[in-house]
């Protein structure tokens, strides 16, 4: 994974000022965020997808209630492939702490945050879209990359120091997030009747998490400017903590987009990525999604990415391939080396997995 970082990160042109930089000094809006004439506008009204909450603290007990909260999991993966998880183990008092610390980061002054801008050659650090070609539509956001586990493959100088505490939160975000994968790997084997490992051996001792926080200014075309392209995750899972009070998550399904609902501050929402997708043969889905843009607020989301070691082999578990259900996918070694060229493609990086 982190070869792969630093190989698309290579490919970048000169770069760009923030969009933060460009809202600031009223520049015009450039003609390298604006999709193509054809493509549908972005801000028509849609109907709103049904997200359900998911007790994880319940998808381990024997009685019925727990059987019926693994088959609500199984049934919401299996269709939309995303989830609000509630009594999940962290308090809703330090989900704020980490929201908040991250929009005083957003707020700092540019020289501030310019003291952790990434580096040529490293996707970890503070800045815009990542550029691997002069033709790409940007996405209008600035983020603050940073691998939070391995711990040795964290990179300090790019953790902030400012505002007060943001480090040391994180460091303990990340965690209390790895006993809530831990245990969401299980609840998902459970609810398929594997045996409860079977996810978390390919998942890897040595998987990365790769924590993204992202700022989406307020945009002077919301109906032609994305905040983030369409796209599946290259992740095993991805754990999210969108705004709390501005929408802007879509996901696509059977032809037709949704929106996210706003979730409660003590929910995490976890969608799945293409990996688990091809580790389930396909029963559980990666959803295609995207965010847009708001015309008069700023957004703020914390993303945490989970992806396999590297070295284990991604393949549908030996239970779910059967006479009526085949294998679905091949096996794959370090998938998120095509993932950025599928990604800036538009196009879906399981389609290379598939048989």
């Amino acid at each position: 994974m982190q070869d792969r970082l630093k190989s698309v990160a290579t490919m970048e042109k000169p770069k760009f000022k923030t969009v933060q930089e460009v809202v600031a000094a009223g520049e015009r809006l450039s003609e390298r965020y604006l999709l193509a004439p054809t493509d549908e506008p972005l801000n028509c009204p849609l109907p709103e997808m049904d997200i359900p909450a998911i007790d994880l603290s319940l998808l381990f007990s024997s009685c019925e209630d727990g059987q019926e909260e693994l088959s609500r999991l199984h049934s919401a993966l299996s269709t939309w492939g995303v989830v609000q998880v509630v009594n999940h183990g962290i308090t809703e008092a330090f989900l704020e702490r980490m929201y908040n610390l991250t929009k005083q980061f957003f707020a700092l002054p540019a020289e501030e945050k310019h003291k952790y801008a990434r580096e040529a050659g490293n996707i970890q650090g503070y800045g815009n879209d990542v550029i691997p070609c002069n033709d790409q539509v940007l996405d209008w956001l600035d983020r603050l990359v940073l691998t939070t586990y391995p711990e040795d493959k964290r990179q300090l100088k790019f953790w902030p120091q400012v505002p007060t505490g943001f480090s040391e939160t994180l460091h303990e975000y990340t965690m209390k997030q790895r006993v809530l994968i831990e245990k969401f790997f299980k609840a998902m084997a459970r609810s398929l009747e594997l045996e409860e490992n079977c996810f978390l051996k390919m998942y890897g001792e040595n998987a990365i998490m790769n924590a993204r926080f992202n700022f989406f200014p307020p945009c002077p075309r919301p109906d032609k400017v994305i905040g983030i392209k369409a796209h599946g995750d290259g992740s095993a899972i991805t754990l999210l903590l969108p705004d709390r009070d501005v929408e802007g998550l879509q996901f696509f399904k059977d032809g037709k987009w949704y929106k996210a609902p706003m979730v409660p501050p003590n929910s995490i929402l976890i969608n799945l990525g293409d990996q688990m997708e091809i580790m389930s043969n396909g029963i559980f889905k990666s959803p295609f999604h995207r965010v847009v843009t708001n015309g008069g607020k700023e957004r703020i989301s914390v993303v945490t990415f989970c992806v396999p070691d590297l070295g284990s082999e991604i393949q549908p578990a030996d239970g779910l391939v059967t006479e009526a259900r085949p294998r679905l996918y091949k096996t794959v070694t370090n998938f998120g080396e095509l993932y950025h060229k599928y990604y800036h493609q538009g196009r879906r990086t399981i389609e290379a997995a598939l048989i």
